[in-house]
């Protein structure tokens, strides 16, 4: 169950999908959740993420575009970055020890880098969202939806199922 109270977390490529892909064949339910999730829940990112979508986007910006990507972004989608984005600022400091066990749950560096990130600086969050949810599933104990999922259970929770 989706709490209104907690923190969504929402992962690059629901960024990168609405600013890129607009061919995508998720592209229009990505949008209408991108829209919708301000009335429904507090949402974040990572840091992780955030430098994530610069750099995947960056191959088609200049120099200046990417830096105005990264202090833009979490205005417009209306997001908290975690830890703050603010420069200086450096990458979280987690412990390698941590970064291996998820790894050993069939991670990626990145991936596992995202939900390390997640459970030190947003330890109470409601739930993950992303279009790669099985990625996730069953390697964390928050809950993972895409986008459509957790559009479900909020509309589930608004109307007391």
């Amino acid at each position: 169950m989706v709490s209104k109270a907690g923190i969504v977390v929402l992962d690059s490529n629901l960024f990168v999908i609405d600013l890129r892909y607009h061919r995508h064949r998720h592209y229009r339910l990505n949008r209408t959740f991108l829209t919708r999730l301000p009335g429904l829940a507090p949402a974040a990112t990572t840091l992780i993420n955030l430098l994530e979508v610069c750099g995947i986007l960056s191959f088609n910006l200049t120099a200046q575009q990417v830096w105005e990507l990264y202090h833009y972004l979490p205005e417009r989608y209306h997001v908290t970055v975690f830890p703050p984005p603010t420069l200086p600022v450096s990458l979280p400091g987690l412990p390698v020890e941590r970064l291996l066990t998820l790894m050993a749950r069939k991670l990626s560096f990145g991936d596992a880098l995202v939900l390390a990130t997640i459970e030190a600086w947003i330890p109470r969050a409601a739930c993950f969202v992303s279009w790669d949810a099985r990625h996730f599933r069953g390697k964390t104990p928050l809950p993972v939806m895409t986008p459509p999922e957790f559009l479900r259970a909020a509309g589930r929770a608004k109307h007391g199922r």
